[in-house]
């Protein structure tokens, strides 16, 4: 299997599941979110995860096509910037990610749209 639809098939599994988890169970992680961002030790580890994780993705996978590679390319980077973020300047981050918690049910909507998508273009397509 090709290492772009790998990797796109395990985001799209996440987020998809990460995104109906949140729709469904809205009040809990309101509640599972406020305290990650009370707990610096969560927040160092889902540093050291992201930064892990989004350096795997650009090392093995710096495509830039214009097409499924490019999406697991810019997620991975994405994934890159989080970890340095949470591990160099955590209290940037989460004084940014902040407003989220008031819109979680839009969060949990778009997690489960890109989801969607990300796994069509992965399974389907």
């Amino acid at each position: 299997m090709e290492t772009s639809v790998l990797v796109a098939r395990t985001i799209a599994v996440v987020w998809g599941v990460m995104g109906l988890g949140i729709l469904l169970n809205s009040a809990y992680f309101e509640k599972a979110f406020e305290d990650i961002y009370k707990s610096r030790a969560t927040v160092f580890y889902g540093g050291v995860l992201a930064l892990a994780f989004g350096f795997v993705i650009v090392s093995l996978h710096n495509v830039w096509v214009w097409d499924l590679p490019v999406v697991v390319t810019l997620f991975g980077w994405a994934a890159l910037l989080k970890g340095l973020m949470l591990l160099l300047v955590p209290e940037v981050l989460l004084k940014f990610s902040k407003p989220f918690l008031a819109n979680l049910k839009v969060v949990g909507v778009g997690a489960l749209i890109f989801g969607l998508v990300l796994g069509y273009f992965a399974y389907f397509a």
